[in-house]
């Protein structure tokens, strides 16, 4: 497939989403970083956010619970181009009643090529880059120029 480039902003719309044993991962993580996450807009599965926005004040956008949907919501907006980062610390240990979400969850963010950071080691590395307080340009699926070759 063709691509073409896209714009990041300087401030990212980051996702962040946790497996049920990983929510206080995450949350610590969080915590840790409230100043450089602070600058950009999150946005996360129900009990995620809930759970992040009570635990460190920062406000977070809340898309129904992953079970009943919240990764296929946020791997829409990914593919919308409304999401930039994702930080999805998730469990390999522990299978998920909704594992197909999560497998299309992680393929959506690598076709739209942003960064995905699964556990803290990861995200501390994306979160510290200097591309993330600065805008980006990063390669896309060209899907007019799909749809124009199937079309003609």
């Amino acid at each position: 497939m063709k691509s073409k480039p896209a714009k990041l902003h300087q401030s990212k719309n980051i996702a962040l989403v946790a497996h049920d044993n990983k929510k206080n991962e995450l949350s610590q993580w969080v915590e840790s970083h409230k100043k450089e996450l602070g600058a950009h807009r999150l946005f996360a599965t129900g009990t995620t956010g809930y759970k992040l926005e009570k635990e460190t004040g920062l406000p977070v956008v809340k898309y129904v619970s992953g079970p009943l949907g919240g990764d296929q919501q946020i791997g829409a907006k990914i593919s919308e181009g409304d999401i930039d980062v994702l930080i999805f610390f998730w469990d390999p240990f522990e299978p998920m009643p909704h594992d197909p979400d999560v497998k299309a969850l992680l393929r959506i963010a690598a076709v739209w090529n942003i960064p995905v950071a699964c556990n803290p080691s990861s995200a501390d590395f994306i979160i510290s880059s200097p591309l993330i307080g600065q805008p980006y340009e990063r390669q896309v699926p060209d899907y007019d120029a799909y749809i124009q070759e199937r079309t003609s």
